[in-house]
């Protein structure tokens, strides 16, 4: 499986599981966020079957309310959740080791 793309259209839905989730809220004019995408690739690598990683791109206006319900005020904002709730976030880039080493906590 890959990184997913989410819209509000498939946000909910995607979140029914019972694996955590790490959602990166993210814009590509942001550069630290340019910098954490191939990181996301080879976290999701790692942790197949383990966890979903997905991506919002917070620029696209369709996917501003997600941005807004969630409370995120800067990029890259990543959030994970676990049956359909938040039980963590952190801000900033982070390397594949830090994301798995977050991820890891709520499998």
């Amino acid at each position: 499986m890959a990184v997913l793309h989410l819209t509000p259209a498939d946000f909910d839905k995607t979140l029914e599981t019972d694996l955590p989730i790490l959602v990166d809220f993210w814009a590509p004019w942001c550069g630290p966020c340019k910098n954490l995408g191939p990181e996301l690739e080879k976290a999701e690598a790692e942790l197949a079957g383990k966890a979903i990683i997905a991506k919002v791109d917070v620029n696209e206006d369709e996917n501003k309310p997600l941005a807004q319900k969630f409370k995120v005020m800067s990029i890259p904002n990543m959030v994970i959740f676990k049956n359909g709730k938040e039980v963590d976030r952190a801000v900033g880039y982070m390397d594949k080791a830090k994301l798995v080493e977050l991820i890891n906590k709520h499998i």
